[in-house]
C-alpha cells in the first residue's frame, strides 16, 4: 500500500470528529457535562477546581512516595516525617472541602470519565 502526498485514508466514520459542528450538532443527552457556574455558586465551583487539582497532586506524591519507600531509598526518619506530612495534608484537604461544603472532588471530564476514576475512560478498565 502507497500513501501519496496530501491522500487521506479513512472511513467516513473516522472523519466525523473533524466535522464542522453546525452541520451535526450533536442531541443535548450526549453534550458532556461542565461544571455549574451559577452566579450564586461561582465560588463554590472556583474551589471544587482548585481542590480538585490540589487532591490530584496529593494523590500523585502519595503514589510516589509509597513507590520510594518500597523502593528503600528512604530512611526510616524519612519515611515517619513523609507519611506524617500526606496524612496532615489528606487532613487539612478533608477540612477546606468541610468549610466550602464541597461533597466531592470528583470531576466529570465528559469522555474522559471523571477525574478521580480508578476504572479508567467511561468506567472501562
Amino acid at each position: 500500500m502507497t500513501i501519496h502526498h496530501g491522500e487521506i485514508r479513512g472511513s467516513p466514520e473516522d472523519l466525523e470528529a473533524f466535522a464542522d459542528e453546525a452541520e451535526a450538532p450533536r442531541p443535548p443527552q450526549q453534550l458532556p457535562k461542565r461544571i455549574a457556574l451559577d452566579p450564586e455558586k461561582v465560588e463554590q465551583g472556583l474551589t471544587q477546581l482548585v481542590l480538585s487539582v490540589v487532591e490530584l497532586l496529593r494523590r500523585l506524591l502519595e503514589k510516589q512516595a509509597i513507590r520510594r519507600v518500597e523502593g528503600g531509598s528512604l530512611s526510616p526518619d524519612e519515611v515517619e516525617r513523609l507519611g506524617t506530612t500526606l496524612m496532615k495534608l489528606e487532613e487539612q484537604m478533608e477540612k477546606l472541602k468541610e468549610h466550602f461544603k464541597i461533597e466531592s472532588l470528583d470531576i466529570d471530564l465528559g469522555p474522559l470519565g471523571n477525574l478521580f476514576d480508578d476504572r479508567g475512560p467511561q468506567g472501562r478498565s
